[in-house]
């Protein structure tokens, strides 16, 4: 099966300091891709390349086999830690401008039929999310909980292909993240997607993912940390249907978290 995404060899510098070196990466449609790490190993950085905010410095990103364009696509949605949804609109309407701007650049306004249908499908969305029941709450109405769902509801309205998760439910009480676990995982079933989180919990990596890579720093100097970048150290290919993986798995990634 060929790999939706791939990394070719990809690097990423500031100025004299390395962030991610010699990253190869395939990811496959429909997988589920959990990205751990210490702090400073790259992950934002790799996500943010996924998603097109920047360019890797040398490599290729391949998306289908053509080159990923350093731009943000509609076959790409995001969700942050932080709830980027607008504070001033409703949620239907956090869901529906998603739709405006994709189908009306121009205005951002759609009417008549048009609208109608937009609106039918944002109730839709926010009904999946469980968020039937908050269609005219402002987010500041919302729980925390409830601001992540509309948040991944305005990423899904456009049906993106990869899902980018950056620390989504770091910010939320254990129960709350429980539900939020249930909901994402029944959503990358419903709409077949394929999603690369980026976790600092070992223990989630390993609840949700189909796959847990690890970056960290092969080398290490001291004397000059910034002339290493990080890049896959391990790679765990996991069965959703099968138990979880031995603790030696987990031990071994959060040891190698260590030096943060």
């Amino acid at each position: 099966m060929s790999a939706l995404l791939s990394l070719r060899d990809v690097w990423v510098e500031y100025g004299d300091k390395i962030v991610l070196e010699k990253v190869d990466l395939d990811v496959e449609a429909g997988s589920f891709v959990s990205i751990v790490g210490p702090s400073g190993a790259g992950k934002s950085s790799l996500l943010r390349l996924i998603l097109g905010q920047e360019a890797p410095t040398r490599g290729a990103i391949l998306l289908d086999g053509a080159p990923l364009l350093p731009e943000c696509g509609p076959d790409r949605g995001v969700v942050f830690q932080r709830y980027s949804v607008f504070p001033h609109l409703s949620a239907l309407r956090n869901v529906v401008f998603g739709l405006e701007c994709a189908q009306a650049p121009l205005t951002a306004r759609l009417f008549g039929s048009a609208r109608a249908a937009a609106l039918r499908e944002a109730t839709e969305m926010l009904q999946a999310v469980g968020l039937g029941d908050s269609l005219d709450l402002y987010p500041a109405q919302l729980s925390g909980g409830m601001q992540q769902r509309l948040a991944i509801a305005q990423a899904l309205i456009k049906r993106p292909r990869i899902l980018l998760l950056d620390e989504p439910f770091g910010a939320l009480d254990p129960g709350i993240r429980a539900d939020m676990h249930a909901l994402i995982t029944r959503l990358w079933r419903d709409y077949a997607l394929t999603i690369v989180m980026v976790t600092h919990d070992i223990r989630e990596a390993f609840t949700l993912g189909t796959r847990v890579l690890a970056l960290d720093k092969r080398r290490h100097d001291p004397h000059a940390p910034h002339r290493f970048g990080a890049t896959a150290v391990y790679d765990l290919p996991l069965r959703r249907d099968a138990p979880p993986r031995p603790a030696d798995d987990v031990r071994k990634i959060e040891e190698s978290q260590g030096h943060e």
